[in-house]
């Protein structure tokens, strides 16, 4: 089958490579139609992945049609699926709490093993969801939705809660939008004026704040000195998590979305007087898949401004060589194989 391989930073190549040679008991068999291009595969394709080793076929945000179900997954030959991409080991102190998206063995596809650059992939079939009343390319939209929709759910926030998104990227926009779903009155906050542009005209996010050396008052100034009740970065920068410390209210929340391989330092005292409540929040669950496709089909997500950009497999080399560093206008860029 043709696949694009990442041989080394910097490197990729449009290659051959064997097909799945057979579908494990529990297991189904995928033909790949549509792959989103993540910020992930930028970092691999960079060198900047600090736990990936080479070569590799990335590709995480997948969409597929099934070709060999297996003998336990109870789906048709030709059913349209969305892919979650963690591989979970279902036994550890993680998994036994259902909360397979930070098993502690977890592999993700198209990082800790290969992923979906190719025709086909298998993969277990409790990993497989009907994508029912999605198209194949809105459906390759639902993993990286789910990030956001996953902080989100994690936050516990209410309906009327103000909220603060800070990065304006494609994991930031998913997590705006769920946000906005669940009731909050949303601000995005990003250095990037264009950014910011974008999310008002293609999503209708009218409040926002350009970052810079007065980020804390023009918090202060949206809410009434208060802070929001909820704030959640996206940026996977130490300097704008340790910085969110202070858009925090009374008793409010801070969620990091993103993950930065650094230490995060906080002031103590601000962190104890307002009773501040620090979450983390790891890829998502099937239940955020199923919420995120739920909200595609109920038109709550356009996903026809969130895709800004397409490619072929055979294009992939040099289109994603060219987006790594050409970022004008781009949200999310997917690839279709089938």
């Amino acid at each position: 089958m043709k696949a694009v391989i990442c041989r080394e930073p910097g490197r990729l190549e449009l290659s051959e490579a064997a097909p799945p040679a057979s579908v494990p008991a529990g297991w189904v068999r995928l033909a790949v139609s549509h792959v989103g291009i993540c910020g992930t595969d930028y970092h691999i394709f960079e060198g900047k992945h600090p736990y990936l080793e080479y070569p590799r076929i990335m590709g995480h945000e997948i969409s597929a049609t099934v070709r060999d179900p297996g003998s336990q997954s109870g789906l048709a030959v030709g059913t349209p699926v969305i892919v979650n991409p963690y591989i979970a080991c279902g036994t550890c102190v993680a998994c036994r709490q259902d909360k397979r998206n930070c098993c502690t063995a977890i592999r993700v596809l198209g990082v800790h093993t290969d992923g979906a650059f190719c025709e086909e992939i298998a993969v277990p079939a409790e990993n497989v969801y009907p994508a029912e009343g999605l198209s194949l390319e809105a459906a390759a939209t639902v993993e990286f939705l789910a990030i956001g929709a996953h902080a989100v759910r994690r936050s516990l926030a209410s309906a009327g809660v103000r909220s603060l998104v800070i990065g304006a990227g494609p994991i930031g926009l998913g997590t705006a939008l769920f946000s906005r779903i669940a009731g909050h009155d949303v601000t995005l906050l990003d250095t990037s004026s264009e950014r910011l542009q974008m999310a008002r005209e293609r999503f209708g996010f009218e409040r926002s704040i350009l970052g810079g050396e007065d980020t804390v008052a023009s918090v202060h100034a949206l809410t009434a000195g208060e802070g929001f009740d909820v704030v959640f970065d996206a940026t996977g920068y130490a300097k704008s998590m340790e910085a969110a410390f202070a858009y925090v209210a009374h008793g409010g929340t801070l969620v990091f979305v993103s993950v930065v391989k650094d230490e995060i330092r906080f002031s103590d005292p601000e962190f104890h007087k307002r009773e501040m409540t620090v979450i983390g929040s790891r890829n998502a669950t099937k239940a955020d898949f199923e919420h995120v496709a739920a909200s595609i089909r109920g038109g709550l997500v356009p996903v026809d401004q969130l895709i800004t950009h397409r490619t072929t497999l055979e294009r992939v080399p040099d289109d994603l060589a060219r987006w790594a560093t050409e970022k004008a206008g781009l949200i999310k860029a997917v690839v279709k194989i089938g």
